[in-house]
Order: structure tokens, then C-alpha cells, then sequence
């Protein structure tokens, strides 16, 4: 109960606002203590807070403000301009493939690879995230654009076979636009209403299962540009599938020279990024193979027409200069409202993954939801460019980290790499052959496809996250990349829920002469206390596992407590029947007695049935005791609940507790509550939990407190005993 004092207000109102507690306090008193001194320093000192408060709520909303003008120019420059030159060189080929992927011509990877990263860094609290194309959300953006504008909607008037490139191009672009504009929004909002913790959903072997499932997705999507074959996007459930059987339908129109020039690129891709890995300590930066491989195959495409001679198929043109902003078309916002929100959360989820690794890594802090924001502004002004949706790259925020990048002037380094191609050197690429692009997107999923060593890894230590993965792998590969990731979130929650319902429940015993109490089946040094049964749940008690909770208790006690209760209740309706019949034998006698039939010798009858009388009305007040209706005793009299691992309990678990409380009182046993959090407390005082025969003095603050108490009540009751045996 608070106090009505003056002085207690006075108090507690200086701790709850002290900011403007002296100007309010001034202002409350007339007369010359408000003088004109005190009015100006309140004023002074409010604006001042004012101040302070919006430039920390700037630097929060703008991390570069705080950060570059105290960068360490001699320490980090270098380091940045070197980190930067090989991102960029990175860049360049996987901007050019991933396009591809995203179901739009290769210089839109360009963009995508320059507008986004100079936002992020204006934005961005990572130092070291590498933020770009990636393949697993163009993939996502490929499957969306393939599905809404396939190329049977383009094919020439006349002519089966022939598409019009150029049409089909300029309404994929749209499309693209529209949903990178819906992403940047959805990922803006998210941040703005402090929704990062979304992405705690997302397990890492959910985020694993389903990266690695979309490899799967990636690599056969590239397959058509492998062996030139022109094939059918699908994106409906079963599409892999689909693709698989209508590529070895025709596997036997293979072009012989793409087929050649792929594996040569495929070899030479593979062998020298396992040189890089294996001499990554004695290299400055990693040998820049898919670069070198982009400008040999071009020079020798160009050199001897691979498109003309060999039917080879080719980039073709690829404008310079940078693209007019548009603002994309809102009549699309319908047809992909429902992708945007994927890719927005799977786009997050791995930026936040990776920015959180490198952070802890190098001692530092990532704000979830500004990442949010960021990223969200990042595909916000990108999709006025025509870009498709950016996240971070793992591949190159490795790299970036590693040639010693410290902060996102590296990523603005890189940019301009991107920029100088943009403007000058984008067509110097025309005759590069579509299938150095799959085979530098097939080649950068090396370490995705280490991913699949999680299976006997997760076998050996969790057989539910193994679960999850195998889920969200097949579901992915069967229902396609936007359903399946819904089926696996679902079915994550689902797992957790399951989890509860079957929690570890023990039996604790005290460790000797500590107050220190484990599992009595699990520690050989842990002994249960005679007469006392002490049980403790992992789980919270809700509606899902009340019922479970309940079963559960019962069997570790090692009795039958709903059928205790049933005979119990059977004895004394059976010793309620044989006074009944007792007291109708009386009346009989006393009957046959008034009448004179020769049982005039029972002359007290008329007082023995109004003992019957009271006894038999007696019966319900009387407490009957196990024992004194024959019945076993239960080598137990205490039953002790800890409830330190339940967080919350719900309306349908307080009702559930209630009946314990009740059944066990039924076969005399006294139940007390132990290590109850709060929340649990105020949950139980406002479900009504409380009454004359559940009282607060059930409650204790630890098990030991508990016991305590018991053996004091059991010392009490054996002294009295003695006593009155004694006299």
C-alpha cells in the first residue's frame, strides 16, 4: 500500500521524472521562490535535453554521422581502398550472373550492385557487410518474374519459337521494380515500428535448410544455359521437378560447344578457388577468377564468334550510362505483395546473421532494427533505378573482411568499381557467353552446398533442428521458394509448441547437507526426503500441455491418485450405507419393543438410535482420513511444485493447478508452489487462484524454504506426540 504523504509523493515523483522535476516543482510554487533566475535556468536546461535527445535519435537514424567523422584515416584507408578493390572486382561477375537469375538482362545486376550499397552505408550500422546481389533472394526474384511474365506470353505472332526479348525484358523490369520498391517499404516499416526481432523466427536450420534448398533451385535454373538448351521457366509447387524432366527430355539437343565452354570455365572456377582457400593465409587477397575468367571468355568470344560459329548464346547489348529513375507502376503492388514480405524477411534475416557474426567477431554492436531500415532504404532508392532486391553477400562479405575492410568506405570503393564499368566499359562485355555466368553463379555456391554436412551434424546433437531442416529442405525444393518458406516457419512455431507439450519432468532430491536439489534419476548424490515428493517442469503450463502436466505429476508419484479418490469416495458412501441400514435395524427393535414383543429388556433403545441419529448426520462434517476407511496411506504427505522453468501459465493451467491442489488435498496430501516468477504470481492472482483453502502460505521462495518448513511442521507434531504419550 503506497503512503499519502507529502513527502512520499514529493519523493517518488523525482524518481519517476527527474529531468523536469525542478522547473514543474518551480512552476507548482507561487510567490518569490519562482524567480525569474530559476524560470530562465528550467528553460535552458529543456532545451538542452531537447538537444541531446534529437541528436542521439540523429545518430541512431544516420550511424555515418557518428562514425566518419572520427574515421582513423592512416589505420583504416588502406585497408578499405584494398578491401573495396577486391569486392568490386567480386562484384562485377556475380552482379552480371545473378541477373540472370533474377530473370532480367545483366546490366540491371550492375545497378543493383552500385545504387544500393551507397545507402546502406549512409544507414548501416555493420562495418564489414557486403551489401550487393545475392543469389539465394535472385533466385526468389527469378521465380516471381518467371511465373507473372513467362515467355510464352511474348512468343512473335506466327512463330512458336521465337520470343520478343525486348518486350518480355521491359515488363520483367517493370515487375522487378515494383516488388524491390514493396521489400524496401515493408522493410522500412518493420524497422520504424521496432520489428526486428521477426527474424527470431527464422531458426538457423530453417535459414539453413532453406539456403540450401534454394541452391538446389539456383543450379538447375542455370542448367539450360549449361548445355544451351531453351528451355521453360516454371515456378509453380513441383517446378524443379518439372524443369528436370523436360531438360532430360532434351538432353540430347545439348550445344556441344556451351557444354565445352562451361566445363572448361567450371574446372578452372573450382580449381582456383580451392587454391585461394587453401593458401588464404599466405595471399593479400584472393586470386580474382571469376573476373579473369569474364575477360578471357569474352576476348575469345569475341575473337573467334562463338554466337556465330558455334551457336553459342551471348549477353548481347549492354547499355552504358546510368538509367533514368522511374517510379514503378502501383497496379503490380497486388500481383506481389505477398513475395515482397519473403524476400524482405529472408533478405534481413541474412544480413542481420552475418552483420551480428562479424560484429561479435570484432567488438562491436549491429541495431536489428536500423539493419532494417537500411536495408529497406537501400531497395527503396534502388528500385527507382530499376534494380532488383539487395541483401548481403556471403561470399563477398568474407572477402571484404578478410583484405582488410573495416568500414563501409570499402562498400563505397567497390561502388564506384561498379560505377566505372556502368558508364564506360559495359559493352566491352557483349560478346561474354551466357554460360561464364552460370557457371560463375554455380561456382559461387561452393559453400552452400557445404551446408548439407549440417544433417549428421544436427543427427549427432538435435534431432528436432533436424527436423526442421529436412522440412524446410523439402518443402522448399517441392512447394517452390515462397510457399515452402511459409510451410517451414509454420512448422518451426509448430515444433515448439510440440516441444512444450512434452517437456523433462523429475523427481528432485537434496543433495546431503546442501541446500542444493537435482534430479534424483539423473544424480546418484541427489535423495529424495521422506514423506516430501518434489516435482519440477521444463515447460510453461498452458492450454496446449495443462491436461500433459497433469498425467504427468500423477504417474511420477507413483499412485493412481484419480482412483485413490474414486475408492475413497466409495468407502464412505459404503460406510454411509451401513449406518443407514443399522439405523433402520434400531427403529425396528424399537418398534417391536413399544409393542411388547418380549424386547422389553432393550430398554435404552430409544437413546441408541439418537446416537446412531447424530453420528449418521455427523458424517459429512467428519473428515474422513484414508486410514480410518481401511484404506492405504500414501508414503508421502507433502508434494512440492517447482516452477523455476515455467515462464507463464495461462487461464486453462491456473484451473489445471487448482484441480492438483484440490485432488491431492482429497488423498491427504499438502501441495506448496516454489521459485514462482512474477508474471506467474500476477497470473495467478488475477485468474482467482487464491482462496480460503489455497492460500499465499502455499507459496515459498525456494525449495529449500519449503522443505524447511515441513520438517519444522514434522519436528512439532513428533515433540506433541511424545508428550501426550508421556502422560
Amino acid at each position: 500500500m503506497q503512503r499519502k504523504d507529502p513527502v512520499y509523493r514529493d519523493v517518488r515523483y523525482r524518481i519517476e521524472r527527474p529531468v523536469f522535476y525542478e522547473q514543474e516543482l518551480g512552476r507548482s510554487q507561487p510567490g518569490p521562490n519562482r524567480t525569474l533566475k530559476s524560470i530562465i535556468s528550467a528553460a535552458k536546461h529543456k532545451i538542452r535535453c531537447s538537444r541531446s535527445a534529437a541528436k542521439a535519435l540523429l545518430f541512431q537514424f544516420l550511424p555515418v554521422l557518428q562514425w566518419l567523422p572520427h574515421y582513423p584515416i592512416k589505420e583504416w584507408l588502406l585497408g578499405d581502398i584494398v578491401s573495396g578493390v577486391s569486392v568490386g572486382i567480386l562484384q562485377l561477375p556475380q552482379g552480371l550472373a545473378y541477373a540472370l537469375l533474377a530473370g532480367v538482362p545483366p546490366v540491371f545486376g550492375l545497378y543493383s550492385s552500385f545504387f544500393p550499397v551507397f545507402v546502406y552505408s549512409i544507414f548501416g550500422t555493420s562495418r564489414h557487410v557486403s551489401i550487393g546481389t545475392f543469389a539465394v533472394v535472385s533466385i526468389m526474384v527469378g521465380s516471381i518474374t518467371e511465373s507473372l511474365v513467362p515467355n510464352d506470353n511474348f512468343l512473335l505472332p506466327g512463330n512458336d519459337t521465337i520470343i520478343d526479348h525486348v518486350a518480355r525484358d521491359k515488363a520483367r523490369v517493370e515487375l522487378v521494380a515494383a516488388m524491390t520498391l514493396l521489400v524496401g517499404l515493408f522493410q522500412v516499416i518493420l524497422g520504424l515500428v521496432q520489428f526486428g526481432f521477426v527474424v527470431t523466427y527464422l531458426s538457423e536450420p530453417l535459414v539453413r535448410g532453406y539456403t540450401s534448398a534454394a541452391t538446389i533451385h539456383v543450379t538447375v535454373s542455370q542448367l539450360k544455359h549449361i548445355f544451351g538448351l531453351p528451355l521453360s521457366e516454371r515456378s509453380q509447387p513441383l517446378s524443379l521437378i518439372y524443369s528436370l524432366i523436360s531438360l532430360f527430355r532434351r538432353i540430347h539437343k545439348t550445344n556441344i560447344g556451351t557444354l565445352v565452354v562451361s566445363l572448361v570455365a567450371l574446372v578452372c572456377l573450382f580449381a582456383v578457388k580451392e587454391v585461394n582457400e587453401r593458401l588464404r593465409a599466405k595471399l593479400c587477397m584472393p586470386i580474382p577468377i571469376e573476373l579473369i575468367v569474364l575477360v578471357i571468355s569474352t576476348a575469345v568470344s569475341y575473337g573467334i564468334d562463338l554466337h556465330a560459329n558455334y551457336g553459342i548464346g551471348i549477353v548481347g547489348d549492354i547499355p552504358t550510362g546510368l538509367v533514368v529513375p522511374t517510379v514503378p507502376d502501383p497496379n503490380l503492388f497486388v500481383n506481389v505483395v505477398g513475395n515482397a514480405f519473403a524476400i524482405a524477411v529472408v533478405g534481413y534475416a541474412i544480413t542481420i546473421s552475418l552483420g551480428k557474426m562479424f560484429a561479435i567477431k570484432h567488438g562491436y554492436k549491429v541495431d536489428s532494427n536500423q539493419e532494417l531500415i537500411a536495408l529497406g532504404f537501400s531497395n527503396l532508392v534502388g528500385s527507382f533505378f530499376h534494380c532488383f532486391a539487395v541483401t548481403t553477400s556471403m561470399s563477398r562479405t568474407l572477402v571484404q573482411e578478410s583484405t582488410g575492410g573495416n568500414t563501409q568506405i570499402a562498400g563505397c570503393v567497390s561502388s564506384l568499381i561498379i560505377l566505372v564499368i556502368i558508364l564506360r566499359a559495359g559493352e566491352l562485355f557483349t560478346c561474354l557467353p551466357k554460360a561464364i555466368l552460370s557457371t560463375i553463379v554455380i561456382a559461387n555456391l561452393k559453400g552452400m552446398y557445404k551446408q548439407f554436412m549440417d544433417i549428421p551434424v544436427l543427427w549427432r546433437t538435435n534431432k528436432y533442428d533436424l527436423l526442421i531442416w529436412l522440412v524446410t529442405f523439402f518443402s522448399t525444393i517441392c512447394l517452390n521458394l515462397d510457399i515452402g518458406l511459409a510451410v517451414a516457419v509454420v512448422f518451426g512455431l509448430f515444433t515448439v509448441t510440440f516441444r512444450t507439450q512434452l517437456p523433462h519432468y523429475s523427481l528432485l532430491g537434496q543433495i546431503a547437507e546442501t541446500d542444493i536439489y537435482r534430479d534424483a534419476e539423473e544424480n546418484i548424490t541427489a535423495k529424495e526426503i521422506p514423506g516430501v515428493k518434489i516435482f519440477q517442469s521444463s515447460s510453461p503450463i498452458y492450454f496446449a500441455n495443462a491436461e500433459l502436466f497433469a498425467k504427468a505429476l500423477k504417474l511420477k508419484m507413483g499412485v493412481n491418485v484419480d482412483k485413490l479418490i474414486e475408492k475413497k469416495k466409495k468407502a464412505i458412501q459404503k460406510r454411509k450405507k451401513g449406518l443407514h441400514k443399522v439405523m433402520n435395524l434400531a427403529k425396528i427393535i424399537l418398534a417391536k419393543t413399544q409393542k411388547g414383543s418380549g424386547l422389553e429388556f432393550l430398554t435404552n433403545a430409544e437413546g441408541v438410535l439418537g446416537s446412531l441419529k447424530s453420528i449418521s448426520e455427523s458424517i459429512p462434517q467428519t473428515p474422513l482420513t484414508l486410514r480410518s476407511l481401511g484404506l492405504e496411506r500414501l508414503d508421502f504427505s507433502y508434494l512440492i511444485l517447482d516452477f523455476s522453468a515455467v515462464s507463464f501459465i495461462d487461464t486453462v493451467g491456473v484451473k489445471m493447478l487448482k484441480i492438483v491442489f484440490e485432488e491431492f488435498r482429497e488423498i491427504e496430501v499438502d501441495v506448496y508452489l516454489v521459485n514462482c516468477p512474477s508474471a506467474v504470481l500476477r497470473q495467478l492472482e488475477s485468474s482467482n487462484f487464491f482462496n480460503e483453502n489455497i492460500t499465499p502460505a502455499s507459496i515459498f521462495a525456494s525449495i529449500h524454504d519449503a522443505v524447511s518448513y515441513i520438517s519444522s511442521g514434522q519436528n512439532s507434531e513428533s515433540s506433541s506426540l511424545q508428550e501426550i504419550t508421556a502422560i
